[in-house]
């Protein structure tokens, strides 16, 4: 192909030229998807780049050892070929991948784009210009063996599963490390427990940390079962899933290939129809980082509120400084870090309905939201896993106890419930609320209004006893 004046050059593809531009490395039918779609400003992001250069990387080196190149393409340009996917996986011409997020559902653009890209950079290896689609051209070679349809699926499953194997699970461990840290540093500290907002029996304020550990902990293990879901994917069915136009061996051999590739495992899937008929293995992987998000949600709150004060709040948490809180109101520090989650939480939630929506659009054969879907997942895990880790560092590493919690114990109103075996729940229930009442402790009340001795109360309304299972009292009527 011929290079147009100035700064541009034509480029063919099936619809006839386009002036692209000069140094561009994507031709003609991305520079379409580009005027088609001026829409907003995001791209694919860099792990689907990279999904897109492994894969066509797998494919290349699969439909290499099958044969299908024999006689078509000399040793060399396969090495070319091979050099130019690796470059687009590492990243070298993330800037040559312009399309819009909100392009065709089917992202025929985007692997039209990986296409083009990979096939000009071989080319120029060889030492041809840029625009000659010879002797790689990015259909009859780069394409081999795939379609839009199962190479997109794919690239999404693919980016996901390095995204979460990458980022986000090491940040949700860091989160858990850091949660399970300061469990066993306030093991020792009894407080007040809260049901309702309103005070109840005391808790450790170790163990409302072994409680956010533990949520962590379990979001973990929901990714893993994300990963399984996601580890199934539709490589081979090209256009409909029938496999046309692919060698029957192709998709396991390219899958076994992108396995050591990526360092995530994934494989064929069993049943080509759905795998490229619904995206509904990203709709349920984005519904565990929904749960994720509201779980972090809950955990950021419950720190907003333990750090709440310092006189006017609660006061039970000393959260970590980082920046004046407020341009009027000299001295004032806010809760800023948990609060940046919270955001990052309903952010991923919105996602989660936008990702719910694209997964409804699947129509016979293929689903139309693939585009809209992967920016909203592939999101999603960046943001969980940057706020996750800013959170663990920057709030729950250098949270600290106040005496303000185990101050409260001792006036606490639910403190009755352990009195409740000794002299029954209605007697301890008017204990309670003469205490509210009068301003008096329940220890106060109850040494005037029962036959308890003091030493009695001392053991049966000890703060320490009520932090574990069982009957903390005598038997009833003893």
């Amino acid at each position: 192909m011929g290079t147009g004046a100035g700064d541009v050059r034509l480029e063919r593809d099936s619809m006839g030229e386009l002036p692209v531009p000069a140094n561009a490395y994507y031709g003609a039918s991305t520079e379409r998807a580009v005027r088609n779609f001026p829409i907003s400003c995001h791209r694919f992001p860099r792990r689907l780049i990279q999904a897109l250069g492994l894969i066509k990387g797998a494919a290349a080196e699969t439909n290499r050892a099958l044969g299908l190149f024999d006689g078509v393409l000399e040793p060399s340009v396969l090495d070319a070929l091979a050099t130019a996917c690796q470059e687009v996986a590492d990243g070298a011409f993330d800037a040559d991948f312009p399309v819009d997020i909100f392009q065709t559902g089917s992202g025929t653009s985007s692997n039209m784009n990986a296409n083009e890209v990979i096939a000009n950079r071989a080319n120029e290896i060889l030492g041809q210009p840029l625009g000659t689609r010879k002797p790689v051209h990015p259909n009859d070679h780069v394409n081999l063996c795939q379609s839009s349809n199962d190479v997109i699926p794919t690239a999404i499953h693919l980016a996901a599963l390095m995204a979460i194997h990458a980022d986000l699970e090491p940040a949700l461990q860091e989160l858990h490390d850091a949660l399970r840290a300061k469990s066993v540093e306030f093991w020792p500290i009894v407080k007040t427990g809260r049901t309702h907002l309103q005070d109840a029996t005391p808790i450790r304020l170790g163990q409302e940390f072994e409680g956010y550990a533990g949520q962590v902990e379990r979001a973990l293990t929901r990714l893993a079962y994300a990963r399984s879901e996601l580890g199934e994917v539709a490589l081979g069915g090209t256009a409909v899933g029938t496999g046309i136009n692919a060698h029957p061996e192709f998709a396991s051999k390219a899958c076994a290939r992108l396995t050591k590739m990526s360092g995530v495992a994934i494989h064929e899937t069993t049943n080509h129809f759905q795998a490229q008929a619904t995206m509904d293995a990203t709709v349920a992987a984005s519904g565990v980082l929904n749960t994720i998000a509201v779980s972090l949600m809950k955990i950021a709150n419950d720190l907003r509120w333990l750090g709440s004060g310092p006189r006017a709040g609660l006061f039970e948490i000393l959260l970590p400084e980082v920046q004046p809180g407020s341009s009027i109101m000299p001295g004032k520090v806010n809760p800023v870090i948990a609060e940046a989650l919270i955001q990052v939480c309903a952010q991923v939630m919105g996602n989660h309905h936008a990702v719910t929506l694209g997964g409804q659009w699947g129509f016979f054969e293929l689903n139309t939201m693939m585009p809209l879907i992967a920016h909203n997942l592939l999101g999603s895990i960046d943001l969980l896993a940057s706020a996750s880790r800013n959170f663990a560092r920057q709030c729950v590493a250098g949270l600290q106890a106040t005496g303000n919690g185990p101050a409260m114990v001792e006036r606490g109103l639910a403190i009755c419930t352990v009195l409740a075996p000794e002299i029954g729940y209605d007697a301890a229930a008017a204990i309670a609320k003469e205490a509210y009442k009068s301003g008096r402790t329940v220890a106060e009340v109850a040494l005037e209004k029962t036959g308890l001795t003091a030493d009695d109360l001392k053991r049966i309304l000890n703060p320490e006893s009520m932090v574990f299972p069982g009957l903390t009292g005598a038997p009833m009527g003893g």
